[in-house]
């Protein structure tokens, strides 16, 4: 029984590490990292880059594969808050603390989630060299081109709100 599971966990581990070392070798080929730091000029900071990627895809994993663990360490986290918060005087303007800290903390997730999927579409999209393509296509010169751009970030926040809260 135990030859079996430490199978089944190094048969996991492996396959996880090759989904993974895919994920970022296509990252890497498309031009993500270096196109984000030649555009921010931080080109001694590669290395936080890189760490911050390789942190960011960890952690997605681990937040996926446990998530009813996670749910309950934060539920936990949460109530003990609640009762410092109480215990402290707070009162119920506690709760509300805590409810403002989260709204801000899932604003700066969603912003930079957003910041990550729009920089990963626009370098696959330059890889491919669909934009001038396109910009040929519709006859656009180079000061047109950003307002394509802006269209096509527009529909996309367009169409999430409509799918989110329609």
């Amino acid at each position: 029984m135990a030859f079996r599971q430490l199978l089944l966990l190094f048969i996991g581990l492996s396959a996880g590490g090759v989904i993974a070392a895919g994920i970022f070798a296509f990252l890497a080929m498309i031009g993500v990292l270096p196109r984000l730091v030649g555009v921010t000029g931080t080109k001694k900071q590669i290395r936080l880059y890189e760490t911050m990627m390789i942190l960011g895809g960890v952690g997605g994993v681990t937040a996926d594969r446990y998530q009813n663990g996670l749910t309950e360490a934060f539920r936990s986290a949460a109530s003990r808050l609640l009762l410092f918060a109480g215990a402290a005087g707070w009162g119920d303007g506690g709760a509300a603390v805590l409810r403002c800290l989260g709204q801000i903390f899932l604003g700066i997730f969603g912003l930079a989630a957003g910041i990550f999927v729009g920089s990963l579409v626009m370098s696959l999209a330059e890889t491919l060299k669909a934009l001038p393509v396109l910009g040929r296509r519709l006859g656009l010169a180079a000061k047109g081109l950003p307002f394509v751009i802006l269209s096509i970030a527009a529909g996309k926040l367009a169409g999430s709100l409509f799918y989110f809260f329609g």
